[in-house]
């Protein structure tokens, strides 16, 4: 899953994130998501989230389903 689409998207899930930063080099920062930052249901260039580590990106790829 390439995490454009919200509903795919939820707190816990460990993910791939592009920083603002990173955006040219394509470098992506893994994570566990703390927050969903994007309101609409679709964004053509990845859910903006936060991770618990307090990084702020966009979503490009979806690892591991937690189950809480």
């Amino acid at each position: 899953m390439d995490g454009k689409n919200r509903s795919d998207i939820a707190t816990g899930l460990e993910v791939k994130i592009v920083l603002k930063k990173d955006q040219r080099s394509g470098n992506l920062t893994e994570g566990i998501i703390k927050d969903i930052l994007t309101n609409s249901p679709f964004h053509p260039h990845g859910i903006k989230v936060r991770l618990e580590s307090g990084d702020v990106g966009r979503v490009k790829e979806i690892i591991a389903l937690n189950n809480h």
